[in-house]
């Protein structure tokens, strides 16, 4: 498999170790997490040449905005009344996770329905866009956004992990298709050291009037 830190530190908007970086997120919650995410595929994740996301820092992500310094508070508090304003219109639902696949640098597991995720994408990104113009790049862009959540990255050592190997592994481990309310949109600094993603929150968000 391949580096995914690397990836994401060399594309053309670099997101580079320890910055914090703005994101809109749909966190599941680590009890939630823990039992039907990350046990079930724990002996998967934690193979040789991978790094396990452990329960507290799996994520569902909507945005990845620009770094967190280059917003004043005030931009930031207007950016979470514009979404909250526009969420208030948007109803809760349902995200089906399907059992994890081994990609190319990451092992995940795909959503469904994707339209209303998109729906959310494209509403906090016209929400940023009114608070900030383009000072930042849309990333993913519209036409890359799909619902995912990651069990494990590929690091430094992805060689590693041999992708036809890990698809056998996969095959013999239990695991259903687990179903994610989504009624909350969490707006967290994110950063990485190479191993593992984490975020402090710093703003919740509620769908149609529900509660954060």
């Amino acid at each position: 498999m391949e580096d995914f830190f690397a990836r994401v530190e060399n594309r053309a908007h670099a997101w580079p170790p320890n910055r914090k970086d703005l994101h809109w997120l749909i966190i599941p919650g680590e009890d939630f997490a823990r039992t039907h995410l990350y046990e079930p595929y724990r002996e998967l994740a934690e193979k040789p040449g991978l790094y396990a996301v452990h329960p507290e820092w799996m994520h569902v992500t909507l945005l990845h905005l620009g770094p967190q310094d280059s917003a004043s508070a005030e931009e930031i508090d207007q950016l979470v009344a514009e979404v909250a304003k526009r969420a208030a219109g948007t109803a809760p639902f349902e995200l089906a996770l399907s059992r994890p696949d081994v990609g190319t640098v990451a092992i995940e597991s795909k959503g469904y329905p994707g339209a209303p995720h998109r729906a959310l994408a494209e509403m906090t990104w016209q929400a940023t866009h009114a608070v900030v113009g383009d000072r930042w790049p849309r990333i993913p862009s519209a036409t890359a956004s799909y619902p995912h959540l990651s069990h494990a990255y590929a690091g430094a050592e992805g060689h590693l992990a041999d992708r036809g190997t890990l698809k056998v592994v996969l095959s013999d481990l239990p695991g259903e298709p687990v179903t994610l309310p989504v009624a909350t949109l969490s707006l967290v600094a994110e950063w990485h050291d190479r191993r593992e993603i984490k975020w402090d929150v710093l703003a919740e968000v509620s769908l149609g009037g529900s509660r954060p």
